[in-house]
């Protein structure tokens, strides 16, 4: 027996007076609510309705219990549409998690925007190159860069991430300018260590051809505004995330290197512990990412 489905069923047979009108109410037939008042009173023991042609009406017993259970049901749908608005609601603490550059340059703007736009939310913002367990971290929503293993994450995609690859001009002058990929051998290259096969670098000719070239250079690091601020002082050249060189190319500190190649694209997802049973909050800053990271979307 649902002793709270009983309950629920009780209280609308005393307040309507009816087995059936009841039934009706839970979309249920008046044998399957009368089996459920029979249960309590064997439970019980003790005769909590009168029936008569006239219809249904409490015991003394039975209007103790009505009046009890009649609290306990209020108190339940409270509960449950505190629940229910607080999980249709950006409330709370959301928990982000992004990778230090990314972070710091796109998602800090945009995480101030969305708390401006939900007044009771509080983010954490935590930035960590590596992929970090989020169950384990406590992680709400992570904003992760290229494809996505099989697991048991929930995951939508939000956009595409365009690479680029920058010199400064003063490299360029002394070095000579890349005509076509096989060139960049002959380069000093500024490594990105935080890319799988960062020694190797992958274009597409104007013809569509692929390419993938082995490079080397004097700088390797991890932390990609290194490596940027290495190819401003005119170290060599190096290949990034359009959004990281958007600013230095926009001044002249850098330029592009081989325009008409195309480079690699990094899928972006947001991605959370489970693919059902989704917060608001996070169901809300998510639907709020989309159409983000559109079109030419580093230059917003």
């Amino acid at each position: 027996m649902d002793r709270l489905l009983a309950m629920e069923m009780f209280v609308r047979v005393v307040e309507t007076g009816s087995f059936s009108k009841a039934a009706r109410e839970f979309n249920t037939t008046q044998p399957t609510v009368t089996k459920q008042v029979a249960a309590l009173e064997a439970r019980f023991k003790v005769r909590l309705l009168n029936r008569n042609t006239r219809g249904v009406s409490p015991t003394e017993p039975g209007a103790l219990y009505y009046e009890k259970c009649k609290a306990i049901v209020r108190d339940t749908e409270e509960a449950e549409h505190a629940v229910h608005h607080r999980q249709s609601q950006a409330l709370g603490l959301l928990r982000i998690g992004t990778s230090t550059a990314f972070g710091r340059r796109v998602m800090v703007p945009l995480a101030l925007e969305f708390m401006a736009r939900h007044p009771q939310l509080k983010v954490d913002l935590s930035f960590e190159d590596r992929y970090v367990d989020l169950i384990a971290q406590g992680i709400d929503v992570a904003i992760r860069m290229g494809k996505l293993a099989d697991s048991s994450l929930g995951a939508r995609f939000l956009g595409m991430n365009p690479w680029v690859m920058v010199a400064a001009p003063a490299y360029l002058k002394r070095h000579g300018v890349p005509k076509k990929a096989q060139d960049l051998s002959g380069h000093v290259a500024l490594i990105y260590s935080s890319v799988v096969g960062d020694d190797v670098w992958h274009l597409h000719t104007p013809k569509g051809d692929a390419m993938t070239v082995p490079v080397s250079g004097r700088l390797r690091s991890n932390n990609v505004s290194a490596v940027l601020a290495a190819a401003r002082d005119g170290l060599g050249i190096a290949m990034m995330p359009r959004y990281v060189a958007h600013d230095s190319l926009a001044v002249g500190k850098v330029v592009e290197v081989l325009a008409d190649h195309a480079l690699a694209e990094q899928e972006i997802h947001a991605v959370y512990p489970s693919p059902r049973l989704v917060s608001g909050k996070v169901s809300t800053f998510v639907a709020f990412l989309q159409g983000r990271f559109d079109g030419a979307w580093w230059e917003r």
